[in-house]
């Protein structure tokens, strides 16, 4: 990073400190918005900063949790976050799947009682730099309607998919059930800018480009009636089996101060060779296969899942991070 980028990290780590966070858990929070920033994710980086500070202050996160730690197995381990900040949380919990991942093959980590965690690339990816693959789910506030329903109920539910391929580039899919992301239409709606057709409805069921309106609204899955049920697969394996909240019962970060959100969060992770002794070479195989294909008009290049996020993060790492106004009044406010 450069010196604006690194001052910028110190001011972020300094505000979660002011908010009652221990130096380390500080440190975490303040790398995971950086990294969103560097990725040209803004919708999970600075942006959130102020929620998770209000959140603190009216006492929703805790911002020194005492996280307790269930060994169920040598693979299996069941985290209670105790409403810590998601970061934190998800920080411990994707390095306890990679050490049971070590020890037995496979890692599998439940956690509940947690917060917004960011970027779920963030955390396969440190799996993957251990040469190990993952996958990653977590739930969130109500924003699309299961198939056939007038109400929102289901988050946007990232499914997150993370495999080491022998190349300092990984291989990351990281997206989410909706046809963008909620932050996005958040940024958008603080920002006054429209949002792309048909990526959501008003509380009308009339499609909008507002994204005021789109917040009040419903967002349209992806793929239709399957998007619904990708999101309904990821509210059950990261809220229902985990203890955390499901069924349209996770809090608005932004809008509902009722309550911590208990979202719940599980991460798989597991030795790519388990069964075969050569998945390097099979993966680097399957790439390569898939990146030789003719290509359409237009089209320069194949890319895997990962290849532009860190195509992105090296052309940012050495630029100033652009704070908007909004967010930088935010700043000012806190700092």
């Amino acid at each position: 990073m450069n010196t604006k980028s690194r001052k910028l990290h110190l001011s972020i780590k300094n505000i979660f400190k002011k908010h009652g966070l221990s130096y380390n858990h500080a440190k975490i929070c303040a790398d995971a918005l950086i990294h969103a920033e560097l990725v040209d994710a803004p919708s999970h980086g600075l942006s959130r900063l102020k929620m998770y500070c209000d959140r603190i202050k009216k006492k929703l996160i805790n911002p020194q949790p005492k996280i307790k730690i269930k060994k169920i197995s040598k693979s299996i381990t069941h985290i209670d976050a105790n409403n810590s900040i998601g970061f934190v949380v998800a920080n411990i919990g994707i390095k306890k799947a990679i050490s049971n991942a070590k020890k037995t093959g496979i890692g599998l980590v439940a956690i509940k009682n947690s917060g917004h965690y960011g970027l779920s690339g963030y955390y396969a990816e440190q799996a993957v730099k251990k040469n190990l693959i993952a996958m990653c789910f977590t739930n969130a506030p109500p924003a699309i309607a299961p198939h056939g329903a007038k109400k929102s109920l289901f988050g946007t539910n990232p499914i997150c998919f993370g495999t080491p391929i022998a190349s300092k580039v990984p291989f990351i899919l990281d997206t989410s059930v909706s046809v963008i992301n909620r932050g996005k239409i958040r940024v958008a709606a603080r920002t006054g800018k429209k949002i792309p057709d048909g990526v959501a409805l008003d509380k009308f069921g009339k499609p909008t480009t507002d994204a005021k309106k789109a917040l009040a609204g419903v967002q349209l899955p992806i793929a239709g009636f399957r998007g619904s049920g990708l999101a309904w697969m990821v509210d059950i394996l990261s809220g229902v089996l985990t203890g955390g909240n499901h069924g349209g019962k996770v809090k608005d970060p932004f809008d509902d101060f009722s309550g911590p959100q208990n979202i719940g969060h599980l991460f798989i992770v597991i030795k790519p060779n388990l069964f075969v002794g050569n998945y390097n070479q099979r993966i680097k195989e399957n790439i390569k296969r898939i990146k030789k294909l003719p290509r359409i008009k237009g089209v320069k290049e194949i890319l895997y899942p990962g290849q532009s996020k860190s195509r992105r993060y090296k052309k940012n790492i050495n630029k100033e991070i652009k704070i908007p106004p909004n967010v930088a009044k935010d700043l000012k406010k806190l700092i």
